[in-house]
C-alpha cells in the first residue's frame, strides 16, 4: 500500500509489443512512462531535484524556484512543488498546448509565456535573465547530476529486473538527455554490451520532447560516450508511429514517444536478435489540441 503520492513514481509498466515489432526473432519492450502519477516520465527527475535539493539546504519553503521546460518536467515540477508547499514560475513558450499550461497551473505554478519563435532557447534565456538579476532559483534541469542519477537510481534497474538482464538494447528520445544518461549509466555497468540508442530529429522536423540542440544550448549533463548510437526521425514518422502506438497496441502517447518507437522498430528489422526496451515517456492526453490525433 502507498501511503503517498510520491511513492508512485517510477516502477512502471513493461509491456511487449504485439502489433509493432517487425522481426520473429526480437524481443520488443514498451516502458510506459506515462504512468507515474504526473504523467510523464519528468517525474522521477523532478522528485529527486527537488527532494535532493532540500536535503543539501539548497531550496527552502521561502525560495521562488524558477525553470524553463517544454511541458513534461513543468508538470512533474508543478505537482511535485505543489506537494513540498514550494513557489514555482514554469517558462514555456507560447505554442505549448493548452493542457500543459492548464496542467501546470491546476497543480499551482505560475506559468510564463515566451515567444513562440525563439522555442524552448527564448524560454531558458528568459528564466537564465530572471535567476541572474532577481531572487529567484533555478533547478536547471539541463545541467543537474540529480536529473540523470533518478533514472540511475530507478529506471535502469527497473528494466534491467524486469527484462531479468536480458536487455540488448535501449532506445530513448533526447531532450535534456537524463532518461539516456541515467540509464545509460546504470545499464552499462551491468553488462558493457548492452547497446544504447539515442533518438534525435532530422534537419527541420519539430518533435516535441526531442531536440538536436545548438553547441551553445547542449545539455551539460550530456555524456556522448554514453551513447553508442544516435538514430533520427522525421516528425511525419513520429506522427505516424504515435497514430499507430495507440491505434494497434493501445498505447496513447506523445509525438517523442512515437520517435523512440519508430527507432526501435527500425532497430529491430536490421538485428537477428535481441531484446529491445524503448521508453515511452508520456500520455497522449496533454496532446489532444495540438492536432496530433486529429
Amino acid at each position: 500500500m502507498s501511503h503517498s503520492l510520491l511513492d508512485l513514481i517510477g516502477n512502471t509498466p513493461l509491456v511487449a509489443s504485439k502489433a509493432l515489432n517487425p522481426n520473429p526473432k526480437i524481443q520488443l519492450f514498451f516502458k510506459l512512462e506515462g504512468h507515474n502519477p504526473g504523467g510523464s516520465v519528468k517525474d522521477r527527475a523532478a522528485f529527486n531535484m527537488i527532494k535532493s535539493a532540500l536535503e543539501r539546504g539548497d531550496i527552502n519553503e521561502k525560495s521562488r524556484l524558477i525553470e524553463a521546460t517544454s511541458g513534461n518536467t513543468g508538470i512533474a515540477l508543478a505537482m511535485i512543488a505543489g506537494i513540498y508547499n514550494l513557489n514555482i514560475e514554469l517558462v514555456m513558450p507560447a505554442n505549448s498546448t493548452k493542457e500543459r499550461v492548464q496542467t501546470m497551473r491546476a497543480y499551482g505554478a505560475k506559468v510564463t509565456l515566451t515567444s513562440a519563435e525563439v522555442g524552448i532557447e527564448g524560454a531558458r534565456d528568459y528564466v537564465e535573465t530572471k535567476v541572474a538579476h532577481e531572487d529567484f532559483v533555478m533547478l536547471n534541469q539541463f545541467a543537474n547530476d540529480d536529473n540523470w542519477k533518478s533514472h540511475y537510481q530507478t529506471t535502469g534497474p527497473e528494466i534491467w529486473n524486469d527484462t531479468k538482464g536480458g536487455i540488448t538494447h535501449f532506445v530513448s528520445s533526447m531532450g535534456t538527455t537524463g532518461t539516456i544518461m541515467g540509464t545509460s549509466t546504470f545499464l552499462k555497468e551491468k553488462s558493457k554490451d548492452i547497446q544504447i540508442v539515442g533518438v534525435q530529429p532530422t534537419d527541420g522536423s519539430k518533435i516535441p520532447g526531442i531536440r538536436k540542440w545548438p553547441e551553445e544550448y547542449l545539455p551539460k549533463i550530456f555524456n556522448p560516450k554514453k551513447v553508442d548510437r544516435i538514430m533520427e526521425v522525421s516528425e511525419d514518422e513520429a506522427v505516424k508511429m504515435a497514430r499507430r502506438l495507440a491505434k494497434e497496441e493501445g498505447i496513447f502517447s506523445g509525438m517523442s514517444s512515437g520517435g523512440a518507437a519508430c527507432a526501435a522498430v527500425r532497430l529491430a528489422e536490421s538485428l537477428e536478435s535481441g531484446v529491445i526496451v524503448s521508453i515511452v515517456c508520456d500520455r497522449g492526453d496533454r496532446y489532444l489540441s495540438s492536432g496530433l490525433f486529429d
